[in-house]
């Protein structure tokens, strides 16, 4: 009888897998870890109409490497003949809001011996879990220069990572009789597929064995990454895809399609393959309500007036793409993200849309100082304001700071300056130009645009010709549109 009941238990077990099999086969599925948090995680789960092996795709683990996320954007829409798919696009996405490395931590250093919680912790938990589900792990990167097995140059040498593909070392040693996997083999076959479309050979890919384990290896840091808890822990294949970071964005995206192809021919798993479109990110319209009343379409560059005080929320924002979006109430919320947060208005602004860090649209908040308090009201949305007070977001040593028109900032010498943009005016705030007079953000193309460059006050990079005075001490900022001045604000140096 006693047999009979364990018979019994793994035949239902057996009938299990098999429906289970069924079920999800041809399926995609789509899972959200830690809803509504900064550090929020969509994982893509692809199942051929086949059973076969399953390839895990992650990218955006460090967030200025754009070329890593946006291809592995690419496969969360495939459809697969055999075989599976689990993509993780975007694996730190605070980081990769504020086009940074890190936020606390460098996230690709947390997989082993690491002690410190925060929300990168928590995020590398779910990593580690995935990771050991999955036949193999291609973590897409950017590298800086040229991986080169031997000294060439400063930018072309065994210490950089740019074009290669890394393994923690040749040969993968499978636990008890399993056969050993030859992950130099797998990884110069994907090697010679990248290469036919390159037609520079100083930009050919190498493999690149940063041989982990080896006493006298240089790159000891790899013992805390993805690669080499997969190869470590998981005992799978599993490989870095670096693109130099130096390329054009189109150019580091298709690098890594290639070598992710090529990695999914090996392991014999078969896509229905849609085409490639880096379309530019464009936002149509966001969703917005005003004190909880009924939400409104409001469209890009369009004006929602409302009153000193109102609560506005951003309930979702629609654009060309899908994924990778987040608004900005400028001046207000977190550093994040503020889709879905209540935010009281009390000065005028602008909302802004992104899709990872690329800018992709805007719609304004103008403050009417007349009006009567919005409850269930119909709220009204403009295309134009006679509103001509510009406001300019700032940051200084990290610090936002958001200043009027015709204004004095004061800092001190040494303190470091980003003009981040503008957040109030009648036009999209592309259209001016803000030039921080004696400093020159480009050299090779100075075209009097100088947001978004660091100005550190410590370094002499301000020109003293150009301060008031000539005494290094009082500079300006000048807008202008089509030519024409429409604001400034005066920059006051103390030492």
């Amino acid at each position: 009888m006693k047999n009979r009941s364990i018979i019994k238990t793994v035949f239902a077990f057996l009938c299990f897998l098999l429906i289970s099999t069924q079920v999800f086969a041809g399926k995609k599925i789509h899972t959200v870890f830690f809803e509504g948090e900064e550090n929020e995680l969509h994982v893509y789960r692809i199942n051929g109409s086949k059973p076969g092996k399953t390839l895990l795709v992650m990218g955006g683990i460090q967030g200025d490497e754009p070329g890593g996320f946006l291809a592995a954007d690419f496969y969360a829409d495939f459809l697969l003949e055999k075989g599976n798919l689990i993509v993780v696009p975007r694996a730190n996405f605070p980081s990769i809001l504020k086009k940074e490395r890190k936020i606390n931590q460098d996230m690709n250093r947390k997989f082993l011996d690491d002690n410190i919680f925060n929300y990168e912790t928590k995020v590398v938990n779910v990593l580690k879990k995935l990771i050991c589900e999955s036949d193999c792990l291609l973590n897409l990167h950017e590298g800086s220069g040229i991986y080169s097995s031997k000294w060439e140059s400063k930018e072309k040498n065994p210490k950089r990572f740019g074009q290669s593909i890394i393994a923690d070392g040749s040969l993968l040693k499978k636990p008890d009789s399993q056969k050993s996997v030859h992950l130099e083999k797998m990884a110069k076959k994907v090697i010679d597929k990248i290469n036919r479309h390159i037609e520079n050979k100083d930009h050919f890919f190498h493999f690149n064995n940063h041989r982990t384990n080896d006493p006298d290896s240089i790159h000891k840091e790899q013992l805390k990454s993805a690669t080499y808890y997969a190869y470590h822990i998981c005992k799978i294949p599993a490989f870095g895809i670096e693109s130099a970071r130096f390329l054009p964005l189109e150019q580091k995206v298709l690098q890594h399609i290639y070598a992710v192809n090529g990695f999914m021919e090996i392991l014999d798993i078969i896509p229905k393959t849609p085409g490639i479109d880096l379309k530019k990110p464009q936002m149509q319209y966001m969703i917005i309500s005003v004190n909880d009343s009924t939400p409104v379409v409001v469209e890009k560059m369009q004006r929602l007036k409302i009153n000193k005080g109102d609560m506005i929320q951003v309930h979702d924002i629609v654009s060309n793409y899908e994924r990778g979006l987040s608004i900005d109430v400028i001046g207000l919320g977190n550093q994040f993200n503020d889709m879905k947060k209540r935010l009281i208005v009390n000065e005028s602004t602008r909302i802004e849309a992104k899709k990872d860090f690329y800018t992709c649209g805007s719609v304004f908040l103008d403050i009417d100082p007349k009006g009567s308090r919005v409850e269930k009201k119909q709220v009204i949305v403009s295309e134009s304001s006679k509103t001509s007070s510009l406001r300019y977001k700032l940051k200084i040593n990290g610090r936002l700071k958001i200043v009027d028109n015709y204004s004095h900032v004061i800092i001190r010498r040494g303190d470091k300056f980003i003009i981040e943009d503008i957040i109030a005016g009648i036009v999209d705030p592309s259209k001016y130009i803000v030039n921080f007079k004696g400093f020159v953000g480009n050299s090779r193309n100075n075209s009097g645009e100088d947001r978004g460059y660091l100005i550190d006050t410590g370094k002499k990079v301000l020109m003293k010709r150009y301060s008031v005075n000539k005494k290094d001490q009082h500079y300006y900022v000048l807008t202008t549109l089509n030519g024409k001045e429409v604001g400034k604000i005066f920059i006051d140096i103390q030492s």
